[in-house]
């Protein structure tokens, strides 16, 4: 099982925005009902993300298989869930005012960028086969019955992988669960023992 705790996410890039969401849970705390509005949006976000992340056979195969024949990105779209879970946690205008800047950034510069990258990589190794799952397969909606391919011997694609503890690990979802209920924990302890 491969360590959850990746250092590149201590770098000191990331601490303004460490201490961006400290100096927001001092100030503006959550109540406690607003747990229970953003619990259904951070538990489909975590498992849309789960459910990807145990699919995902990153270099090696072109996945097709779990959330991947709905929709071609549900890591991105579970952390876009969680994000906007998180948001609506804060609640009233704090929560409007993150959701105001989650998704213009998200959807313009972000996932655009990604979504671009990606792509061109896996045209590259997969061509043809790739191409037409771009076509059939949303980046984010997903579709409601799964796509499968023209042809189930793809080289390289991954249509009859199952779900797999390894490569929920490999793919560090473990930390990313962590890193969700670490949050939640400390919004909650500020939230019920330290109070308003």
């Amino acid at each position: 099982m491969r360590n959850p705790i990746r250092l590149k996410n201590l770098r000191m890039r990331f601490m303004p925005f460490y201490l961006i969401g400290v100096g927001l849970l001092v100030l503006f705390p959550p109540r406690p009902a607003g747990f229970i509005a953003a619990a259904p949006l951070i538990v489909l976000g975590l498992t849309l993300r789960g459910w990807g992340a145990g699919h995902l056979v990153k270099n090696d195969a072109l996945t097709l298989t779990g959330p991947y024949a709905h929709l071609r990105h549900p890591l991105y779209a579970g952390t876009v869930l969680v994000a906007t879970g998180f948001a609506v946690l804060f609640g009233g205008w704090l929560g409007i005012g993150l959701m105001a800047l989650i998704w213009p950034w998200f959807a313009f510069r972000y996932f655009p960028r990604k979504e671009r990258i990606e792509s061109a990589r896996l045209e590259e190794l997969y061509g043809d086969e790739f191409k037409a799952y771009r076509e059939a397969v949303p980046a984010l909606w997903p579709r409601r019955v799964g796509w499968r391919g023209a042809s189930s011997e793809g080289q390289g694609s991954s249509e009859n992988q199952q779900w797999m503890l390894d490569r929920y690990s490999d793919n560090n979802e473990l930390g990313t669960l962590l890193a969700v209920v670490g949050g939640l924990l400390v919004i909650w302890i500020r939230v019920i023992w330290i109070g308003p």
